[in-house]
């Protein structure tokens, strides 16, 4: 709890806008081994983190602008309708104008527009794609990018042209409402930094997506 207030008072300091990043319960896994839970187990364990977040934000005055699920539990609900239905009934439940990030082209994001909840598509500047538009397994060689200049093209090209090379070199073609950039890369900081001098250097204007 005291990490995700002095988080929230960061962002509010820097006007960063702040959305809750609800997983599985795996502490150790860091969230991000799979776990056999069932819908309704989704449903409650999102409802349960999104309200956690939601209420310190709304002690230091703060709104939620977003909801996009974390590591394991990201990936399952791209993929498992009936997972991501529960993660969207759960954000509806709490709030039904929260913005639910998934993967262009998922079940996740799907499910939030069937709910009718704002979505945003969302991009993943230093992780490697597989052609059929997932992200490569973390235990894969080379599926976390590292290099400056390569998560820098990357994003650009993510944003500017809407596409990215896969794995086996074809380009996919998708929508990026926002990009993700995980904070445990090593250098996460800097690379923000350039990141975002890339992306304005490419006239591309930073913003968060409702104004919260």
């Amino acid at each position: 709890p005291g990490t995700i207030r002095a988080t929230v008072r960061l962002a509010r300091t820097h006007g960063v806008a702040v959305g809750a990043h609800p997983g599985l319960p795996d502490l150790v896994g860091f969230g991000r081994r799979e776990i056999q839970v069932t819908p309704g187990d989704v449903e409650d364990m999102v409802l349960y983190q999104i309200g956690a977040v939601a209420a310190i934000a709304h002690s230091e005055g703060v709104a939620l602008q977003h909801v996009k699920a974390h590591g394991a539990l990201y990936n399952m609900a791209c993929r498992d309708e009936a997972l991501a239905e529960a993660i969207a009934r759960a954000v509806v439940a709490f709030d039904p104008t929260l913005v639910l990030f998934g993967l262009p082209g998922s079940a996740l994001l799907q499910a939030g527009l069937d709910a009718g909840l704002p979505v945003a598509a969302e991009a993943f500047a230093d992780r490697a794609y597989d052609p059929d538009g997932s992200l490569a397994p973390r235990a894969r060689p080379g599926s976390v990018i590292h290099e400056v200049d390569a998560v820098v093209a990357r994003a650009v090209t993510m944003v500017t042209a809407q596409t990215v090379v896969a794995t086996d070199g074809s380009t996919i073609e998708f929508e990026a409402d926002t990009l993700c950039l995980h904070g445990d890369t090593p250098g996460a900081a800097l690379l923000a930094a350039a990141i975002r001098r890339g992306l304005e250097d490419a006239g591309v204007t930073i913003a968060s997506l409702t104004g919260r």
